[in-house]
């Protein structure tokens, strides 16, 4: 690796790697006593280099709580709407292919597979297990029609810590323009209020790969131009952004801008 070039950073990339480092400083909190070891399984395995009996013990506890949870799981994941589901298996549709086992002398093959049930939840936007599975889908779907849904019904919902959290991370890492566009839409009214967002906004406006994004991100963050990083940012742009918009708009809002002393 010491052979290998060392790669420049990008000034968009240092300036919100270090908004988002200083984010995190500012909200972590250091472990102390039985919490570090609850969190921080690395410090109790280091503590307990000479007694391997225990660290097996812990091993085994830990494997069957797993084990436990599973099975907690699974009984309740036909009861999502309050009542257990008698499922018509014809109607599963085919998993993964575990085994293939074929029979010495004999054309009879065993063949172990999964299947997979649909399961359908209806319940009020305030549900929690609707906020949770609409989270889920805003992070996790294959679909980008379904996280755009997720995100159009989160954007309703935008007062709450949780939901906001959500849309933050759809406008961050969501791989459809479209989808960053919503959430950067539901995210207006707390950009003068809330860091994170104010941050998430300021690295989209730094680092997205859609004009359209960024010039949305640049009119939310016009009524806090004033703030250190905003007007860091924004002088960046001035002097060397490729987008003829992007650059005029920065120009603008920094000349709005009074002088700090």
């Amino acid at each position: 690796m010491s052979e290998l070039p060392a790669p420049e950073v990008n000034p968009n990339l240092l300036t919100a790697s270090r908004m988002r480092l200083a984010e995190a400083l500012e909200h972590a909190e250091q472990l102390h006593g039985w919490r570090r070891f609850v969190l921080d399984p690395m410090a109790l395995l280091q503590r307990m280099r000479v007694a391997p009996a225990v660290a097996a013990a812990i091993f085994i506890i830990g494997f069957g709580g797993g084990l436990g949870t599973m099975y907690s799981l699974h009984l309740g994941s036909s009861s999502v709407v309050g009542h257990p589901e008698i499922h018509n298996m014809d109607k599963a549709s085919f998993g993964p292919v575990r085994s293939i086992e074929v029979q010495p002398n004999s054309d009879q093959i065993s063949i172990n597979y999964d299947r997979v049930l649909t399961e359908k939840v209806q319940g009020s936007a305030n549900d929690p297990k609707i906020q949770e599975l609409l989270a889920y889908a805003a992070r996790n779907n294959d679909n980008s029609g379904v996280r755009l849904d997720s995100v159009g019904v989160l954007a309703k919902k935008g007062e709450d810590p949780a939901a906001r959290e959500t849309l933050t991370y759809s406008l961050r890492y969501d791989s459809n323009p479209g989808v960053r566009l919503k959430a950067l839409e539901a995210l207006e009214p707390y950009v003068k209020d809330d860091i994170r967002v104010r941050n998430a906004v300021l690295e989209a406006l730094l680092n997205d790969s859609n004009p359209g994004v960024r010039s949305g991100a640049i009119h939310l963050l016009a009524p806090v131009k004033a703030d250190t990083s905003v007007r860091a940012a924004l002088q960046q742009l001035a002097k060397e952004d490729p987008n003829e918009f992007i650059r005029s708009e920065s120009k603008r809002l920094l000349q709005a801008t009074p002088e700090l002393d």
